[in-house]
């Protein structure tokens, strides 16, 4: 790549399938989950080197400490932290990194990255990205997965005809499907997991929002230009914001769109939504336990254990359990209930309310 492009990360994600090591006030783009660094540190490490500037954050206004410490202890500060007073979805991010990518780099393409994604093929990524360069001059570029397995957790998109060597337009955005839905897909050769990441012109995604979305467009302009701004924060007025529409940009844009395309990509792509990723991800013992922190495994096999600075945790003739042990609050579950642990964190969180 010889062009320049602005990196914007996405950091709003809650985490509450990850709880208790996630939580409100760190959420799970804060921990270090599948390195030694956190997920947003890893997320700004992969975007080095000439073509890439310093990046651009977008998060809740109670995470501006953490995110300019995390990037600071890397050397890749943020240039702009835009704070949200609230979630407002992501047609209002991708206008927000549009209207960022326009004031602060207007000649650079805008790379729109969710901060908690794993990526383990980094250079697979560089090369996706600078392929899709010249296309993102005019369209909008969504990165899509090529499946490993049917997933009936992932969106998909379905591509159409070939517009170069290797990207595609979007024949259409497909929700999660159940699983003999998702193995036609896989076994069609044409569907892609919907990864939400984005490259495009600044200029045009301006003009696809204001053609496809206005009412988002305007009253993000608004909350924008009227923000309150000191060093790195860019600080969102709460009532300019909350005018803004709550859409998805697929409803909002791509669903929409002429402008838009796909490029398929395999770069080791991961998205950490849960307990049982996790443990697919982590390094394992020779019983597959994947253990971190002060923890003992005894007869057990296919465990997850993270102790987070508490006392031991033992497990004695344990087959795929969980058990999280932070000072948040301790889960204990069978792998397989990963997906409810979300659950746990809501009833937590309103038995935290009555103390």
């Amino acid at each position: 790549m010889s062009n320049s492009i602005l990196p914007v990360i996405m950091s709003g994600g809650s985490g509450t399938r990850l709880w208790p090591l996630s939580t409100p006030n760190a959420p799970k783009q804060f921990h270090a989950l599948a390195t030694d660094n956190t997920m947003i540190q890893e997320t700004a490490l992969r975007l080095v080197g000439d073509n890439y500037l310093h990046p651009v954050v977008i998060c809740g206004q109670g995470h501006y400490d953490l995110v300019r410490e995390q990037l600071e202890q890397i050397d890749k500060p943020a240039q702009a932290v835009i704070l949200e007073p609230f979630g407002r979805n992501t047609a209002a991010v991708a206008a927000m990194a549009a209207l960022a990518g326009d004031d602060l780099a207007p000649d650079a393409l805008v790379l729109l990255v969710p901060a908690d994604h794993v990526i383990a093929r980094p250079a697979a990524f560089d090369d996706a990205i600078a392929a899709a360069y010249e296309t993102a001059k005019s369209r909008i570029v969504t990165f899509g997965i090529t499946p490993s397995h049917p997933e009936t957790g992932f969106g998909y998109i379905a591509r159409g005809d070939e517009l170069s060597d290797g990207i595609y337009e979007i024949e259409r955005f497909l929700e999660k499907p159940d699983m003999a839905t998702a193995t036609q897909y896989v076994e069609g050769g044409r569907h892609v997991w919907n990864a939400g990441i984005f490259l495009f012109s600044p200029q045009v995604m301006l003009e696809e929002l204001e053609r496809h979305a206005p009412e988002v467009m305007a009253q993000c302009r608004k909350a924008y230009e009227s923000a309150e701004r000191d060093e790195s924060a860019v600080r969102l007025d709460a009532a300019d914001f909350a005018a803004v529409p709550s859409i998805s940009v697929d409803y909002a844009v791509m669903e929409k769109t002429t402008r838009s395309a796909v490029i398929p990509c395999d770069i080791g792509w991961a998205d950490v939504g849960g307990f049982a990723e996790l443990w697919r991800l982590g390094d394992k013992d020779d019983q597959a336990n994947h253990i971190k922190g002060d923890a003992i495994a005894i007869d057990s096999a296919n465990c997850l254990v993270r102790n987070e600075g508490g006392p031991v945790v033992a497990l004695i003739g344990m087959t795929d359990v969980m058990v999280i042990s932070t000072p948040a609050g301790i889960l204990v579950a069978p792998i397989s209930r990963a997906q409810d642990v979300k659950k746990a964190a809501e009833a937590a969180k309103g038995l935290l309310g009555k103390v």
